[in-house]
């Protein structure tokens, strides 16, 4: 099993997310991952990875991979009516 680390501040957005479904989905993908299931992940560069999640608005969330530890970086939601817009949090 591969050991997650996501932030406080992480975890707090996720909790407070109103988009039950939404919430739902990422807390799906993030045990999938801890399973070894990456899915719909490509390389982004520098060692960085992006994670596509399509469920409500859509969401990335960026992640290293560093010695078996998955590290959540950072998360953006996109604006479903303006995709050029993104939604930046920094983990």
């Amino acid at each position: 099993m591969i050991q997650i680390k996501s932030t406080t501040l992480f975890k707090k957005w996720l909790d407070e997310l109103k988009d039950l479904r939404a919430r739902a989905k990422i807390q799906t993908r993030i045990k999938r991952l801890q399973l070894g299931n990456f899915g719909d992940v490509k390389p982004v560069g520098e060692g960085i990875s992006e994670l596509r999640i399509t469920e409500g608005k859509g969401y990335r969330i960026y992640l290293k991979n560093q010695n078996g530890v998955v590290v959540i970086l950072l998360l953006l939601a996109i604006n479903q009516h303006n995709p050029k817009i993104l939604k930046k949090r920094n983990y």
